[in-house]
């Protein structure tokens, strides 16, 4: 399964230049993105956009530049561009297949043309061929402006009879998201299907409280408004792991002791709740918020899928305090432990949530004095690595500031 070993977002809001993790133009000594990643930050320092980021290429992909700088309230191209800049967004996506597999760059460039209307400037894939240690990784896809060329196959050269000229009829839109769909072009394929699995969390309690029509469904969509539905599919197919799953809840959540589902008259599906000191059931209409996003979380992480990057921003909106160490346990047991695990991108404000975390899994976002945004590591700082040593919770240090710039 693929794996995010580092990204650089260029132009985007906040984001004027920033990088986390690692890429193909660094050094061994760079350590690549874990399993697991939490972005912390105060208010206003970009950890929303940063999370953005990856739904914004997400939408790319699917729907092209144009829409996706549109969707979600992003306003267009000209609201999400940072303040002042005449650069295009740049996106470098650093990632690999497979363990054992030579890593791809991916660089997305987006700008405006005179009547406003963003395109695809530049989009770009590369992988150092086998047996290449060092030096500029080959470019198997090079387009400008929807024109240029791709190398056929699963290895590639200079030899001309691999190259494809390519010329798109739409600018606006993606080269892998057409090139994608060939089998001739596998590598970009892969990519492609890396991409569209990808999880992007837009789960809202409300969401979770509407009235689907009855029918299971295997996978949670990222609005939640099929968790109902859900239920339903683990109810006939996965008994006993909704009954591990039930339990787990019960055990941070007093007093829910089962979860089913009522098909209505006109075919839609209630969600109900059996809390044990009373004889009916209460409706998802009626639980809390934070009942109804932890159950969410639990049955998105007990998934057979292979969402291979799972991001989530800011769990803890509505959940009590002392359950966010555990929950934050649950991710990294997903995400490194699991047969399906995936990698985990996670953005919060909230030290219970990261007292459960080490150094190296926790970047913080801070605003500089020009307004723009810059990232680091936890594990850089000796003193904070010390202190975490010597038995004391890293969302303790940031509560106490101690992860603060000095």
């Amino acid at each position: 399964m693929g794996m995010v070993e580092g990204f650089r977002i260029e132009n985007f809001g906040v984001l004027k230049d920033v990088k986390i993790g690692k890429l193909w133009s660094d050094d061994n000594k760079t350590p690549p993105l874990k399993a697991l990643t939490v972005v912390i930050g105060k208010n206003g320092v970009g950890k929303s956009t940063m999370f953005d980021t990856f739904g914004f290429i997400s939408d790319c992909l699917k729907y092209g530049v144009e829409e996706a700088c549109d969707l979600k309230q992003r306003g267009g191209y000209e609201r999400i561009v940072s303040l002042g800049s005449r650069e295009p967004i740049k996106v470098e996506l650093y990632y690999r297949e497979g363990k054992d597999e030579r890593p791809i760059t991916y660089e997305l460039e987006i700008d405006v043309e005179k009547n406003g209307r963003p395109y695809v400037k530049t989009e770009r894939l590369r992988q150092r061929r086998k047996g290449q240690k060092s030096g500029q990784p080959f470019m198997f896809l090079d387009l400008a402006k929807g024109k240029g060329k791709a190398w056929k196959g699963n290895s590639f050269g200079d030899e001309e009879s691999e190259k494809v000229l390519v010329e798109l009829t739409d600018s606006r839109h993606l080269g892998i998201a057409t090139l994608g769909a060939l089998k001739e072009h596998p590598r970009i394929a892969a990519f492609r299907e890396f991409l569209e699995g990808w999880y992007l969390c837009y789960f809202t309690p409300d969401a979770a409280r509407s009235l689907p029509m009855a029918g299971p469904q295997k996978y949670l969509n990222m609005h939640g408004d099929n968790l109902g539905n859900v239920v339903q599919y683990m109810e006939r197919e996965s008994p006993d792991l909704l009954r591990k799953i039930l339990e787990k809840i019960a055990s941070k959540i007093p007093g829910i002791h089962k979860i089913s589902t009522k098909k209505t008259d006109d075919g839609r599906l209630l969600l109900q709740f059996n809390d044990k000191g009373f004889k009916d059931p209460f409706y998802a209409q009626r639980m809390s918020d934070g009942t109804l996003k932890y159950f969410a979380y639990m049955l998105l992480l007990e998934e057979s899928s292979q969402r291979p990057f799972i991001c989530i921003e800011e769990p803890e909106n509505g959940l009590y305090h002392g359950i966010l160490n555990s929950l934050a346990m649950e991710f990294r047991r997903h995400a490194t432990e699991k047969k399906t695990k995936s990698q985990i991108f996670i953005t919060t404000h909230s030290p219970n949530f990261v007292d459960a975390l080490s150094p190296e899994d926790v970047w913080i976002l801070e605003k500089e004095d020009n307004g723009f945004s810059k990232i680091r590591r936890a594990s850089d700082d000796s003193l904070v690595n010390g202190l975490v040593e010597e038995g004391i919770p890293l969302g303790s240090l940031w509560y106490s500031d101690y992860l603060d710039m000095r």
